[in-house]
């Protein structure tokens, strides 16, 4: 599709970085079902869109 912008896609080391939280953080949110959406690579590749994480954000800090 041209002109379309693709979403960037964050693993959960970079999810952690960005919120300045410790990794096992985010794991814990994910199993929790409480943190950012996830999509599922893989079964073990866990993948966070930036404009999930940042809505997710906006959510819990109102």
């Amino acid at each position: 599709m041209v002109g379309a912008v693709m979403n960037e896609y964050m693993t959960s080391a970079e999810v952690a970085r960005l919120l300045r939280v410790d990794k096992s953080t985010v794991c814990r949110w994910r199993q929790a079902g409480t943190g950012p959406r996830v999509t599922w690579l893989s079964p073990s590749l866990p993948r966070y869109a930036r404009r999930d994480v940042e809505e997710w954000l906006r959510g819990v800090a109102a």
